[in-house]
This record gives C-alpha cells, sequence and structure tokens, in this order.
C-alpha cells in the first residue's frame, strides 16, 4: 500500500489550539481532511504559562481532528510565537576547499550549520536561519548560488532567536500529549505562506496577525523574508478594555466585540445602543455603541502603531525598500469592522484583508477559508514541504474485535493500537533528518513495550 504523504499543523494559540489534518490533491491543492479546535487554557500572550491545562486543550484538539478525519496523527509541524521572538541580520562566509567544484547544497548547508552556532544571550535559542542573498567572491545579489563557481560563499541571514524555556515548554507539552514534534516554525512565517501569492513578496508587503495574545509581523521584499516581529497585544487587550469599560464580564465583552464591534467611532450613531442582560436578576445594561467603537478604536490604534514602528525600523521609506504591496491584515483580529479602513488612514498603505483560500481546494469549508486559520494552514503546509508522513488511517481490524478472552492460565498479550500501526507501518526510517530528542523518544517507547513483553512473560511463569 502507498504511503500518503498526510501533513499535520498544530497552532498554539492564546485563544484557541487548532489541530488540522490535510494532503496535497492531484491539482496541487491543500484538501484538508480534519479539523480540531479547543479553547486554549494555560496559554497567555503565545507562551505556555500552565501546562496541564496545554495538555488538555491539544489532545481536545487532536482527538476531535482525529474523529473528524478518520486519520491517527503521529506526528505535528507547531507553530511558535510569543512576546520572547526577535530577529536579527546576520552576514557570515565560508572558503571552500575546492574552488574548481561547483557550489552546491553542501556548501550552504555549511553556511547555515555555521550560523547555527551564534552565540546568543544566556536562555535564547535560534528557531530559524534564513538565508536571503549570496554573495560568491565579491559578486553581489545572487539568489541561487547552486551550480556555480568560487572560493568564497558569503550569505546575510535572517536569524529568528527565541527564549529556550519557552520552546521547550512547547516540546513537552506536545509529547506530553502522545505525539510527536516533527518541526517549529514561526507562526507569521507560517500566515504568510497561507495568505500571501508570490507576486506580492516580490513588490514588497508587510503581513500582520492580530491574533488573540499577540501580532505577528511578517515583512518581505523581493521574494525574501527580510523582517519579523511579535508584538504583545492582540484581541483579548482589546476585550479586557470592553470588559473594564462597559463594566461587564469576560464574554460578554467578547461578544460585544464580535458582533457589534467597530474600529472605527464615526460609523455609529449616538442612538444606538444595546442591551446586555444584568448578573443574577439585576437590570440589563445599557451600552452605547459609540462609546464601545471609541473604547476598541483607542486600542487597534495603539497596536497598529507599535507595529508601523517595527515597519519603520525595517525602513520601508527607502525607494529600494519600498512596500509596493503595501500591508495584508490576517488572524482572528482583522475580521473587526473596519480595521482595514484604519490600518490605511494609519499607514498611509494599501490594505486588504488575507484569507488562506488560495491554496485551499474548491470543496473546502466556508470556517477553514477564514483568516482565524490562516497559522494552521501554513502549518499544514509547511509539513507537506517536509515530506512528513504525520497520520495514517485508522482500520478497523474485525480480528482483533473478535478475539475471544483467552483463560487466565493462557493470557494474550495485545499490542496497543500505536505499536500495531508503528509495525505496520515502519514511517519512522523514511525520515532522512531525526533530531536527537526523537530518537530519545522513540527508544523509550519501543524499550517501555519490551519491559512490557518482559513483565508478562515473567508472571505467565
Amino acid at each position: 500500500m502507498e504511503k500518503e504523504n498526510i501533513a499535520v499543523g498544530l497552532d498554539i494559540g492564546t485563544t484557541k489550539i487548532v489541530a488540522m489534518i490535510g494532503k496535497k490533491n492531484e491539482y496541487g491543492k491543500l484538501e484538508i481532511l480534519g479539523v480540531g479546535k479547543s479553547k486554549s487554557l494555560g496559554v497567555a500572550r503565545g507562551v505556555v504559562n500552565n501546562i496541564t491545562q496545554t495538555i488538555q486543550s491539544i489532545q481536545q484538539a487532536v482527538l476531535e481532528a482525529e474523529n473528524n478525519s478518520g486519520y491517527k496523527i503521529n506526528d505535528v509541524v507547531v507553530g511558535i510565537a510569543g512576546q520572547h521572538i526577535r530577529s536579527i541580520q546576520h552576514t557570515d562566509y565560508v572558503i571552500r576547499t575546492n574552488p574548481e567544484e561547483v557550489i552546491s547544497g553542501k556548501d550552504i548547508q555549511l553556511l547555515i550549520d555555521q550560523v547555527n552556532k551564534l552565540a546568543m544571550l544566556p536562555g535564547e535559542e535560534i528557531i530559524h536561519v534564513l538565508p536571503q542573498e549570496f554573495k560568491i567572491d565579491g559578486q553581489t545579489e545572487i539568489k541561487e548560488p547552486i551550480g556555480m563557481y568560487g572560493a568564497r560563499l558569503e550569505a546575510s541571514f535572517h536569524v529568528v532567536v527565541g527564549q529556550a524555556s519557552s520552546i521547550r515548554n512547547v516540546g513537552r507539552c506536545i509529547q506530553s500529549s502522545g505525539i510527536e514534534l516533527s518541526g517549529l516554525t514561526l507562526e507569521p512565517l507560517a500566515s504568510a505562506d497561507a495568505v500571501l501569492s508570490q507576486e506580492e513578496k516580490e513588490a514588497g508587503v508587510a503581513l500582520i496577525d492580530i491574533g488573540g495574545g499577540t501580532t505577528d509581523l511578517a515583512i518581505f521584499k523581493d521574494g525574501i523574508i527580510r523582517h519579523t516581529a511579535v508584538v504583545p497585544f492582540g484581541g483579548n487587550v482589546i476585550t479586557d478594555d470592553i470588559k473594564e469599560g462597559c463594566s461587564i464580564i469576560e464574554k460578554q465583552a467578547e461578544l460585544l466585540k464580535v458582533k457589534f464591534g467597530s474600529a472605527w467611532p464615526g460609523e455609529n450613531k449616538d442612538n444606538e445602543i444595546v442591551s446586555i442582560p444584568g448578573l443574577r436578576g439585576r437590570d440589563p445594561k445599557e451600552i452605547s455603541l459609540k462609546n464601545l467603537s471609541k473604547i476598541i478604536h483607542a486600542r487597534v490604534v495603539e497596536i497598529i502603531e507599535q507595529v508601523f514602528t517595527e515597519i519603520k525600523a525595517y525602513g520601508h521609506e527607502d525607494p529600494r525598500k519600498k512596500l509596493i504591496a503595501g500591508i495584508v491584515l490576517t488572524g482572528g483580529g482583522s475580521q473587526l469592522q473596519h480595521i482595514k479602513q484604519l490600518v490605511e488612514y494609519i499607514t498611509g498603505m494599501d490594505t486588504r484583508i488575507g484569507y488562506p483560500n488560495e491554496h485551499l481546494a474548491g470543496n473546502s469549508g466556508e470556517e477553514i477559508s477564514s483568516p482565524l486559520f490562516a497559522t494552521a494552514v501554513g502549518l499544514v503546509m509547511n509539513s507537506i514541504e517536509n515530506n512528513s508522513i504525520s497520520a495514517y488511517k485508522i482500520e478497523l481490524k474485525e480480528v482483533v474485535a473478535e478475539t475471544p478472552k483467552a483463560a487466565p492460565q493462557q493470557p494474550v498479550f495485545e499490542p496497543k493500537e500505536e505499536v500495531v500501526a508503528a509495525i505496520e507501518q515502519p514511517v519512522e526510517i523514511e525520515k532522512p533528518v531525526e533530531r536527537e530528542t526523537e530518537k530519545q523518544i522513540k527508544r523509550s517507547f519501543f524499550d517501555r513495550y519490551v519491559d512490557k513483553i518482559k513483565d508478562f512473560l515473567d508472571n505467565a511463569e
């Protein structure tokens, strides 16, 4: 049986955790097989702050995705975000031992490995090393050096750095949920893959992903990632402001924001009022929509101005760095009414809302092609690029179901479902690169399995 290239992405957000299973169809589009969504407990501003609650939320989302798709999840590509993320520009070079040979992927990998050994601040770890432009023997602006001759290979890199403890906590949550971690991707990069076209990346574009706890920024120019940043504010801060400003509970504040919220106060008339039921028999509360949009407007302006400061830090006013395609908004916060107009007003740049439907198959549901799922779709695309077999079809075996209970003196050992699957499909053999942690996890898994058989045989005697 030919193994299907099934990819799984896990978006651990501040408000929701999404597990998405997908594969490429015959037209090269992404076909979503199943989605699981759960309320995110234990995550604040993109960082895990309660391991137990996060594990439960992950398990809930994974189980829902498995039930919807009929596939068993093996490993996932996870999105990483949070206020601890920062990016730096770095230039490095290697002197090749044999300039008479053409430059190959090995030379580039050598250069990337060299950058990976850079000394970081205490407690920090490199997440991504992204080559931008290459230079061979002084010749600049080379985008693809493979196949060329040269003695000195130099490149400028975009290095994304994060807190080691935060990254390890995410890994711990996933492993404790009974699945493996096959890769980490910066969330703004995943969102960019899902909603930006190649033309926009060439022309110059800033992607703003407004999530629940953080707002992520990724800037592209000439098809290359130029700048990334994470602003530690998102939709939850707006909800908190409404809660405090209107003296209502969080659930009501969230509903008000989603149903009646607007980022532009001039749109609402003075006499537009919403009545909210009082708590425990108290009188209902009347809230003016104009006041509501003023509260939202103040906070959204603050978030957009912080992001705009990052865009200025990249240097978008320089004619060579100009972002011709403007801004693309995505994430749950981009669904706020009139936010597009407000962003255009503050930045003076063309703006559109980014939907991940460009890469999705035609039969995908309306919910999946919402900006809410942009990061999850991007993570599945990232997993497909790794050619991972992250899930396998659950096949019901009649023999196992019909096996009668054995007599006590001759018990029959039935291996667990995961083990049966692991034996039937030796997936791990095909993976070209395997991290040490993954080896240890797989080793301990089979050690436990062997120990169980030994115990069983000892007891049987």
